[in-house]
Parts: structure tokens; sequence; C-alpha cells
């Protein structure tokens, strides 16, 4: 197993270290720790791909789940935030179907040969949700931090809507198949 490949795997491993720390309120600044620690896996989503590409370490393993584990990360806090009463449940399902429409797309895609690339909107949609999410984990409140809690949730959801309708005209012709 290559290096790339052991940071996304740390980066899976990360998940229920993070959610303990995110759900658990009697441990003391558990809100900042687990904010420190989506920070960190964000920041090995990044690595593990510019070491893979750098050093053309790319295997099948890697394209399977890197886009996993980032879904596993972003849809496991967008489900605590709901546990939080941070984020309304709609706005959730919505940005986690999304997730799961693309995913099968990309399936159907690939077993007819077809290859599709991550989008400058898609990934927009996921810094916004990574933006959004440190705000929500950390969760300050200071009514600035409100302001732009709500900009980067509904941001997110915007996002999250056009990257879809984005996906689904540049590659149409996936869909006849």
């Amino acid at each position: 197993m290559n290096l790339p490949n052991k940071i996304t795997i740390l980066r899976v491993c990360m998940i229920p270290v993070f959610l303990v720390f995110l759900l658990i309120p009697e441990i003391a600044y558990g809100n900042y720790i687990a904010g420190g620690i989506f920070v960190i896996a964000c920041l090995t989503d990044a690595l593990d791909g510019y070491i893979a590409r750098k050093y053309k370490l790319i295997t099948n393993f890697g394209k399977f789940m890197d886009p996993l584990a980032d879904k596993l990360l972003v849809c496991s806090a967008l489900i605590c935030f709901v546990e939080l009463k941070l984020v309304a449940s709609w706005i959730v399902i919505i940005i986690i179907s999304r997730e799961f429409i693309i995913s099968g797309f990309r399936l159907i895609a690939s077993d007819n040969g077809i290859v599709i690339a991550a989008s400058w909107w898609g990934k927009f949609k996921t810094t916004s949700q990574m933006i959004m999410s440190i705000l929500l984990i950390v969760n300050l409140d200071y009514a600035v931090f409100n302001i732009l809690e709500q900009i980067f949730i509904y941001l997110s959801l915007v996002l999250t809507v056009v990257s879809l309708i984005d996906y689904m005209i540049k590659n149409k012709k996936v869909l006849k198949q």
C-alpha cells in the first residue's frame, strides 16, 4: 500500500475520533478539538492527492477510496449538525442526496468506460462545505460568525444544486446510454 492510500485510510480513521469530540458535550473544548481534527482531515485530502499525482502513485484503490473518504467525512459532519440543531435536516438531505446521485452517476459512467472528473463547481461546493463545517464545528457565538455560518450553509446548498446540474448537463450522454 502506497503513501497516498495510507493517508486516505488515516482520514477515514479520523472520522470516529472527530465524532466523539464533536458529539460528547462533557469533553472540555471538544468542539475545538473536533474542528482541528476536521481541518487536518481536510488537509490530508489535498496532501494524498498531491503526492499521488506528483509521484504517479495513482491506484484504483485511491480512485475509489479518496472520494469515499471525503464523502464519509463531510456527511458525518452534516448528520451531526442536524443532531446538534445547527442545520435544517432538509438542507442536509439535499446535500447528501447530491453525493449519492453523483456517486451513482460516476459508477454508471465508469461501467461505460467514461471517467467523470471533478468540475470547478464541485470543487467550489466542497470548499464551501468544508468552510461551513469548520464554522459550525467551532460554533463561536458571535454575531459575525453566526452570519458567516448562515451564509456558508446556503452557499453550500446553492453550490450543491448548481454542481449537480452542471454534472448532469455536461454528462447527459451517460444518462442516455
